[in-house]
């Protein structure tokens, strides 16, 4: 099977490089390549590659990333395949890894942009307000974040004047933001964020962990693979003797409490200590420890690697690592391998990286290797490992 998109067809979209091929293709020659990348450290009669998890081929996305130009009148919500001249806007409302909601969605939006008065930018003539909408939709219960990224503030009392009734066409206990970009340059959000709403995190749900959602935080885009990819670590890890654990880069919070749900039901006692960088995550990953009444949980935002580096003398029995595409590092994986901790799970959106930190990682041996689809139509998928301590 393969998707249908003009935009691809006439060559004027082509992020979703792999298109072409038939969406069972598509997963062979990713398995292929995961396969090669692991060889080194495949184990005969020990290491299981465990069946891969497709996605849906079509509105997997749970986000959508829109560049606006063309007039107040009639914005167009897409690309620009040339960032200097307009002309090229394409209009992508229409894509088809959107969920279904966003064709009801993006009619209100441009009605809404008329409606305030929110003139698009125009890179090459640096005049204008309204950069990118940024949309993120909680399979949940379908509420929306909508993010308005502008040039500045000055705009605002016109938003505020339509907000009301833009409010009443979108899903209940959805999110309106202004985010300030001031700069001319390719950026796509800034640091100030002005929320509109009372309400400033969208809930999601994975097998039971309410999951928060907030500006400038990271989230996975496939929800569907998502819950599969957290429900399958905490599957590895319910039968183990766990008394602490780490869970690195640890975004909202997905793997660690999903692994402290279950680990608590048997040992009341466990520790999870989560570590991120970005704030907004840490807030989010708290809130849902307070929503589950999790007891022995502590989240902090900080550098992955300092933390760990700095945490010398401790032994926890579990260390959980789901790194940005450049993987852990040399560093924290001789760290990590002279810590010793008895397990460690991998999750990776760059297999390649992961291989090198894998060199490192001498004193382990790979248990347990499954690829999940988070990316189809390109050529990146997730891969989730389980290793222990020789």
């Amino acid at each position: 099977m393969t998707l249908n998109c003009p935009h691809f067809q006439h060559q004027h979209c082509v992020s979703c490089q792999w298109l072409e091929k038939p969406y069972q293709v598509q997963l062979l020659e990713k398995e292929a390549d995961l396969k090669r990348l692991i060889s080194p450290f495949i184990l005969q009669n020990f290491t299981e590659i465990l069946p891969l998890v497709a996605s849906p081929a079509s509105q997997f996305r749970n986000k959508a990333k829109m560049v606006v130009s063309g007039s107040v009148e009639r914005p167009t919500l897409g690309i620009l395949k040339d960032q200097t001249d307009v002309k090229t806007a394409l209009d992508l409302t229409d894509c088809p890894l959107y969920p279904i909601e966003f064709k009801t969605l993006f009619p209100i939006l441009k009605d809404f942009i008329a409606r305030a008065g929110l003139v698009p930018y125009n890179i090459a003539k640096k005049k204008g307000e309204l950069k990118y909408i940024l949309i993120t939709q909680s399979q949940h219960n379908k509420s929306i974040m909508l993010r308005f990224v502008l040039r500045s503030e000055q705009k605002r009392p016109l938003i505020e004047r339509e907000l009301t009734n833009l409010l009443t066409k979108l899903p209940q206990d959805s999110v309106v933001s202004l985010n300030i970009q001031p700069q001319h340059a390719a950026i796509l959000e800034g640091e100030t964020e002005i929320f509109l709403t009372e309400q400033t995190t969208i809930e999601e749900n994975f097998n039971g962990i309410p999951l928060f959602i907030r500006p400038q935080g990271f989230f996975q885009t496939n929800p569907n693979v998502a819950s599969q990819l957290y429900a399958t670590a905490q599957n590895w890890i319910k039968d183990l003797l766990i008394q602490q654990f780490w869970d690195l880069f640890c975004g909202v919070g997905g793997f660690g409490l999903h692994c402290m749900k279950t680990l608590q039901t048997k040992n009341k006692n466990v520790q999870l200590t989560g570590i991120e960088i970005s704030a907004s995550a840490i807030a989010s990953a708290t809130k849902s420890a307070e929503r589950l009444h999790l007891k022995n949980v502590k989240f902090a935002s900080l550098d992955s690697a300092q933390f760990a580096l700095n945490e010398k003398g401790t032994s926890p029995d579990l260390v959980i690592v789901n790194p940005p595409r450049r993987g852990i590092g040399k560093p924290l994986a001789e760290f990590l391998n002279q810590l010793g901790a008895p397990y460690l799970i991998y999750s990776s959106c760059n297999a390649q990286t992961m291989a090198k930190d894998f060199i490192s990682l001498s004193n382990y041996s790979l248990q347990k290797v499954q690829l999940f689809d988070m990316f189809p139509h390109t050529s990146h998928y997730e891969v989730l490992t389980f290793l222990v301590k020789k």
